[in-house]
């Protein structure tokens, strides 16, 4: 810990003197003196996070639960915009491409979706099957969401009738849900566009989680919202609309978890975290306490997410298991806010990031699971003002396939572009 950070939690300075200079190093210093701030904040002189891309035009991965890097770490995939500053509307399309890091960072355009979004972009990803060489993504035929596997070698491409949200680790199934459904009740997560066949049912039966056969295409509806609100059913429930999302497998593939959502007036929604296997059986409630954000699988029966414990009214990160045992408190005293969080390949460490504090700035952070040790990596300007709601820029930090480096997202140097952080001397 830096002399300045150990001023700044010292309680027998006056709290007046320690507000004076935490502001002026975070609203004066950051911005006249930066490599001065980078030494008050991490003892060094020089920001860690490199630029992967650059401007004019806007370029980002998406979320946090998904690796941009294939599986040799030469390319990374990536969107690129031609806008930043308003959601996308149907008209409009991104680039897919990928990012050669044996090309001086170089971009290659690979072809265009009119599905996604500022969080998750067009849920770009790697194929599990191939992790070299093949992608996919989201588009739009008409007011159709599909699903689109392309070769980056040769362009080979094979359309699915279904949008894919996520896959199992070996490839062998994928999962989708109604991205128009998503768009209505949670902007931001869904695609523009699309029509919705269920739009005046609130909890319709033949609509929910699908699990599609990568090999045939064929795809089956594992679990329905009607299913879902059946579910010990609270009063919020009633009258209200149902909707699935983040659903993510667990490390191995043996459970897919996922959001139950629902709410009465488009602004207080309740949630539930649920597993099953990934054909939609031993279906379990993991936690409902109301509250429930970010999470991560250790494995196929751990999860870290950040949510009210049980018997409480105020967040924060709990490990929860299929033992049925009570969730556990994590890192309590060093994480007290909610963050993505991911862990590392080997597990040993926790990637997690901030939203912005009062002074705009998010920080960037490694925690050990075992010692609950934190590294602050970066903070990075994001001003609210003008980035936030649907256009916001989170950091969205993913790891590497070796666990050396990670990714983000950021605005801090006035677009919105990619970089990468070497974390290697940290996670030896």
């Amino acid at each position: 810990m830096t002399i300045y950070r150990k001023m700044i939690r010292c309680t027998w300075i006056p709290w007046r003197i320690r507000h004076r200079l935490e502001t002026w190093v975070e609203k004066g210093c950051y911005h006249k003196y930066p490599k001065l701030y980078q030494w008050l904040h991490f003892g060094r002189f020089t920001p860690i996070p490199l630029p992967l891309t650059k401007g004019p035009k806007h370029h980002f991965f998406g979320y946090y639960d998904k690796s941009p890097w294939n599986s040799s770490d030469r390319y990374i995939l990536a969107h690129e915009a031609d806008f930043n500053d308003r959601p996308p509307n149907a008209e409009d399309k991104v680039t897919i491409g990928i990012i050669d890091t044996f090309d001086n960072n170089r971009f290659f355009p690979l072809s265009e979706s009119h599905a996604w979004n500022w969080q998750q972009g067009s849920m770009l990803q790697w194929h599990p099957l191939d992790p070299e060489y093949l992608v996919i993504y989201n588009d739009r035929e008409k007011d159709r969401f599909i699903g689109i596997v392309r070769n980056i070698n040769d362009g080979e491409v094979r359309i699915y009738e279904n949008p894919f949200y996520a896959l199992l680790p070996d490839g062998t199934i994928g999962f989708s849900l109604n991205f128009s459904r998503l768009a209505r009740h949670r902007p931001g997560y869904g695609y523009a566009g699309g029509y919705d066949k269920f739009s005046s049912e609130q909890a319709p039966d033949r609509d929910g989680i699908w699990a599609v056969d990568i090999q045939t295409g064929k795809s089956e509806l594992i679990v329905s919202l009607a299913q879902l609100a059946n579910v010990n059913p609270k009063p919020s429930m009633r009258q209200a609309w149902h909707y699935i999302n983040h659903i993510q497998p667990s490390k191995n593939g043996g459970r897919i978890a996922f959001f139950h959502v629902w709410h009465q007036d488009d602004k207080k929604w309740k949630v539930r975290l649920y597993s099953c296997r990934p054909d939609g059986t031993e279906l379990t409630c993991l936690l409902d306490t109301g509250f429930i954000s970010h999470y991560d699988w250790k494995d196929d029966e751990h999860i870290l997410v950040w949510a009210n414990r049980p018997g409480a009214t105020y967040p924060c990160f709990l490990i929860l298991d299929h033992s049925g045992s009570p969730p556990k408190p994590f890192a309590e005293k060093l994480l007290q806010e909610d963050g993505h969080c991911s862990f590392s390949p080997d597990g040993n460490w926790i990637l997690n990031d901030t939203y912005p504090d009062i002074y705009q700035k998010r920080t960037l952070m490694l925690v050990h699971r075992e010692t609950e040790q934190r590294i602050d990596l970066a903070r990075l300007h994001s001003p609210k003002s003008r980035w936030w709601g649907e256009i916001r820029c989170d950091l969205h930090p993913r790891w590497n396939h070796s666990g050396t480096s990670i990714c983000i997202d950021s605005v801090h140097e006035g677009t919105r572009q990619m970089y990468t952080v070497d974390v290697s001397k940290w996670v030896k």
